[in-house]
């Protein structure tokens, strides 16, 4: 499953480890785009865990075969 997770403030670098299945990017407008392949919805529920036990805001999620994949954007 490709995701997109775009949430608030641009997560610090460590945080890549507690995200390492996922890409994070810093966007200009100040929020952070998580993306990535997970295997299935349980590792999404766990992403999704990890960013509210932090108090980190969501303010957008996208799924989809082809979000992420270069082949895709053809």
């Amino acid at each position: 499953m490709q995701v997109q997770i775009n949430v608030k403030g641009h997560l610090a670098l460590f945080w890549q480890e507690w995200f390492e299945e996922l890409q994070i990017t810093h966007l200009e407008d100040g929020t952070s785009l998580l993306t990535g392949s997970l295997q299935d919805q349980a590792a999404l529920y766990g992403v999704l865990w990890k960013l509210r036990e932090q108090g980190i805001a969501l303010l957008a999620f996208k799924s989809g075969p082809c979000l992420t994949h270069v082949s895709c954007l053809g």
